[in-house]
């Protein structure tokens, strides 16, 4: 049970911070014409990619802070996670702001839209800093076995986009960039009240001096992780190309679908960091592949449950509203496996084997020519067993007998932090 303890804020966390932000920016501007909803939805879409830069950072940090809390000093680690801080946010900012034009223009080729998403960018690129600090000092939090603080924080942030969104988009009449300065603004007093809190709480050292082989720690822990995620977005932009050949009502379906399935599956990514992080601490998590089966099992009947209502909310063409429930359908054959992929995750990341964890997110590509070869076949229902194929695949690879997937996982890493 300490695992799910850990994973519910988490759970509550994610979904506000990943997912709810860019919905009340893009509910906010959407009296502003379809122009500026599709820059919002492009520019918040591309904020979600930049988090893979910061990912390796954060989850590194995690890692690293749980196995010395307690048994070594943590400032070190700290200093020099906020020193690849400022390196990593220099080499996504700098670049963003400068190249936002064309990078505008990738998206789209509608000129109106590729302003009005530079224009976004000019403010969000420029706030990427906060936004990667925010993640990082959630990354600490969690490391010391807290991820009640970094809930709150979300929550926090939240409110204050709520409030802070129709006084600029409209009180201030900066349309689309108001979207984007509220957002920004919120965040930096988050992470005001969120710095003052860890500082609060976080033993001081002044002695601690950051160190190259706690850089090198951090990179090579997180990157595993970093990769994870951005592989399965790749897949993801491919598949909304195959799926696109099917016509606009079974795009239209599937970018539905994925919307309301994403509430869903940040259970699975909760999960996974609940058992990143008492893996880490203790070197023992908890039944993490059987409670990630579960969630899945959970998920889809719920989705199953709710398809054909939740669809209907977001559009009254009956073609995409079935093409966006049959998606939600065959998802249960997703669902299951993935939600045990993602939730063992954790315990290899923490456990030292990360690589292992993205060698299985590479064998995952195999949907890819399955979705090419099963689409022309069976239609749409040929890419959601694909995809099933893609989550049930790297599930077999990480889960294989002999393998430790259990309660009780101490990894030689683990033991020798308790040791020092």
């Amino acid at each position: 049970m300490k695992l799910i303890r850990l994973a519910l804020p988490v759970y509550v966390e994610l979904l506000t911070a990943v997912v709810a932000v860019g919905l009340i920016d893009l509910l906010w501007v959407s009296s502003l014409g379809s122009p500026a909803v599709a820059a919002v939805t492009i520019a918040t879409s591309t904020e979600y990619l930049a988090l893979g830069a910061v990912l390796a950072l954060q989850t590194g940090t995690t890692v690293l802070v749980g196995r010395r809390d307690g048994r070594e000093p943590i400032a070190p680690v700290v200093r020099t996670a906020w020193l690849l801080w400022a390196a990593v946010s220099a080499a996504v900012t700098i670049p963003g702001v400068l190249l936002r034009e064309p990078l505008a223009r990738l998206f789209t080729d509608d000129a109106v839209t590729a302003g009005l998403t530079a224009d976004f960018y000019l403010i969000s690129l420029a706030g990427i800093p906060v936004f990667f600090a925010q993640s990082l000092t959630d990354g600490i939090f969690k490391g010391r076995g807290d991820t009640t603080t970094p809930m709150r924080a979300a929550l926090l942030c939240n409110v204050l986009v709520i409030a802070l969104d129709p006084l600029f988009i409209y009180g201030l009449g900066l349309g689309v960039r108001g979207a984007a300065a509220a957002t920004v603004l919120a965040r930096t007093i988050t992470l005001a009240v969120a710095l003052s809190l860890l500082l609060r709480r976080t033993p001081r050292d002044r002695t601690a001096r950051a160190n190259r082989a706690d850089a090198v720690a951090i990179v090579r822990t997180g990157l595993p992780m970093s990769g994870d995620f951005l592989a399965r977005s790749l897949v993801g932009m491919a598949l909304v190309e195959v799926v696109g050949g099917f016509g606009v009502a079974a795009l239209a379906g599937y970018g539905i679908g994925t919307k309301i399935m994403l509430a869903g599956v940040m259970a699975f990514y909760a999960l996974r960091q609940a058992a990143m992080i008492q893996m880490a601490r203790s070197g023992e998590t908890g039944p993490a592949l059987r409670y990630g089966l579960a969630a899945g099992l959970v998920v889809a009947v719920a989705l199953n449950a709710v398809a054909v209502p939740a669809a209907g909310l977001f559009t009254g063409d009956p073609a995409v509203a079935a093409a966006a429930v049959g998606f939600l359908r065959w998802m249960t054959l997703y669902l299951v496996p993935f939600g045990g992929l993602i939730s063992l995750g954790g315990v290899l990341q923490a456990s030292g084997r990360g690589t292992r964890l993205l060698a299985a997110t590479l064998a995952g590509f195999v949907q890819l020519p399955l979705a090419y070869a099963l689409g022309p076949a069976l239609g749409p229902t040929g890419v959601w067993l694909a995809m099933a194929v893609g989550a049930s695949l790297p599930l077999a690879v990480v889960a294989r007998p002999g393998r430790p997937t259990g309660t009780a996982v101490v990894t030689t890493t683990a033991a020798a932090s308790r040791s020092r």
